[in-house]
């Protein structure tokens, strides 16, 4: 057998059958005619076991709570502030990354750029820009209804101006934001989860479960009840980023949308305030 590709289906002469280069996937499709052969239909989306999207989501969530713990405890030391900014992205973000490697190793298909589905391509300026105001629409239009219906809501960038003075933790914040959470939260939450939650459901679910996941992620017990209208926005943008996702079949489109997400946020907090 040669590379991944639609092939004749060795259980039934009226199919084909998808061939990953490895196996054969559960992906089958009625055997088209010989005019729609020109134009062979789109490789089903990886998918990849539940359980491996909620280890993963442990892993993020467990993280990212310790790393609160801990800068907490260390709060006394009066280190410099960038420190901690490089503290709480190690810690948040090294534990996860090391999970969807191991997670590749043992489960995916050789490749771990493949596997999660981390390729960018020169159309993805383009097609990542587009994705970026889709994911402004969803803000605004869910923003929308939170407002409407008198929603709390507190900004997750809430504080950083307070501290924008720190020249350190300003260049810590901005490598964090800007490039370390689009990449490892893409590769976590549309890399992996979504590639466990399509193993289960039909993909408008799969989409929009990781959608409302992604939303909680970004809980913080201190904001109190401002977190049910956050969530609800970031939940929103997860479903954009989600079936963009799902559509391009990798994640450099929804990384560069969730990189000028976040620099247009902090942008906005340190030259405003």
């Amino acid at each position: 057998m040669t590379g991944p590709g639609w092939y004749d289906d060795p259980w039934s002469a009226e199919r084909l059958r998808w061939w990953d280069g490895h196996q054969w996937s559960s992906q089958a499709i009625p055997r088209p005619s010989v005019a729609s052969r020109l134009r062979p239909p789109k490789p089903p989306h990886p998918e990849l076991p539940i359980s491996l999207a909620i280890a993963t989501l442990a892993t993020i969530l467990g993280s990212l709570v310790a790393s609160r713990f801990l800068l907490r405890s260390l709060g006394d030391l009066d280190w410099p502030i960038f420190v901690y900014a490089l503290i709480a992205a190690v810690l948040g973000y090294g534990p996860v990354l090391a999970v969807t490697i191991w997670i590749s190793r043992r489960w995916g298909r050789g490749s771990w750029r493949e596997d999660v589905g981390l390729f960018v391509r020169w159309a993805d300026t383009g097609w990542g820009a587009l994705t970026w105001l889709c994911c402004l629409g969803a803000q605004i239009g869910v923003g929308a209804i939170v407002i409407a219906f008198d929603v709390p809501i507190t900004s997750n960038t809430e504080g950083i101006d307070d501290l924008s003075a720190d020249r350190g933790y300003v260049i810590a914040l901005l490598i964090t934001a800007v490039v370390a959470a689009p990449i490892i939260e893409e590769i976590v939450f549309r890399g992996i989860v979504l590639k466990g939650f399509l193993s289960r459901m039909p993909a408008w679910a799969a989409v929009a479960v990781q959608a409302v996941v992604f939303g909680c992620a970004h809980f913080d017990p201190v904001r109190g009840t401002g977190n049910v209208g956050l969530v609800m926005v970031l939940s929103g943008v997860g479903a954009v980023l989600g079936g963009a996702a799902f559509v391009f079949r990798r994640i450099g489109p929804t990384i560069i949308a969730h990189a000028i997400l976040n620099a247009l946020a902090m942008a906005i907090v340190l030259l405003v305030n």
